[in-house]
């Protein structure tokens, strides 16, 4: 009694974590797979006796047995999965640049009234505290404008970063780009036309590096180097799960 008491309290725990960002306005994959999995969870370790029940009943039969057993690899096989792009996205997270010879890509992100959201905020702040230690190093800062947002995310981020003292010259703009592949394949190509370093420091939120590698390398950025912004926790779990889905889509369709 006492481990189921200690599973419900931990799966509602894990729930919350996933509600917390649903009052900001923040709803996608990622915390609606986290509530319906949790309150699965609670539901089963409320009622386990129930459940085991209709389990055992199920495998008494011939088709029963084959839908628990393919129901329980599907899962296994889920939660392996998870694991595996949660140890390479922690992986890509932190690898900063060896010298000054590399270019900053900051990955656009939403803009609000003209000024960067958290997110955006917190990926300028990581971006400017590489570009203050080291004076030499430019930064692309990329991102088109989307229809809800009066100035483009690139010029956003412009402002943002020579407000914080950046100089202005060592800050270009991609602004038209709609999506991170568009990002990557739009800023190489600026990169080219200014004769600035071939080797890519891509700034993002850490959830966000591999998937962010994974294009960059698609688009002829070899092994870019990451330094990533802070995401903060209440947020983290919801973007870390939408991700999976993210990883899992490029694979099969990218």
């Amino acid at each position: 009694m006492a481990v189921r008491i200690i599973a419900v309290l931990l799966s509602l725990m894990v729930f919350w974590l996933f509600v917390i960002p649903v009052p900001m306005g923040i709803i996608n994959a990622g915390n609606i797979t986290g509530m319906l999995v949790s309150a699965i969870l609670m539901f089963v370790f409320i009622f386990w006796g129930r459940f085991s029940s209709f389990v055992s009943s199920l495998w008494e039969k011939p088709a029963g047995k084959i839908f628990v057993s393919v129901t329980s690899l599907f899962i296994a096989a889920g939660i392996v999965l998870a694991v595996v792009m949660s140890v390479c996205m922690a992986r890509e997270m932190n690898d900063p640049p060896k010298n000054d010879n590399t270019t900053i890509v900051v990955l656009g992100c939403k803009v609000k009234n003209g000024r960067p959201s958290l997110m955006l905020a917190r990926r300028l702040d990581a971006a400017y505290k590489y570009l203050s230690e080291h004076e030499t190093v430019c930064a692309v800062v990329s991102g088109g404008q989307g229809s809800d947002e009066a100035i483009s995310e690139a010029e956003c981020m412009k402002i943002y970063l020579t407000e914080k003292g950046i100089a202005p010259e060592r800050i270009f703009m991609e602004d038209k780009s709609t999506t991170t592949k568009e990002n990557l394949a739009f800023s190489k190509k600026l990169i080219a036309e200014n004769g600035l370093p071939q080797k890519v420091t891509l700034v993002t939120d850490g959830f966000h590096q591999l998937r962010a590698e994974m294009l960059a390398e698609k688009e002829g950025i070899d092994s870019p180097y990451n330094i990533s912004g802070y995401t903060a926790f209440n947020v983290t779990p919801t973007y870390w799960v939408r991700e999976w889905f993210g990883i899992v889509y490029y694979k099969l369709f990218g």
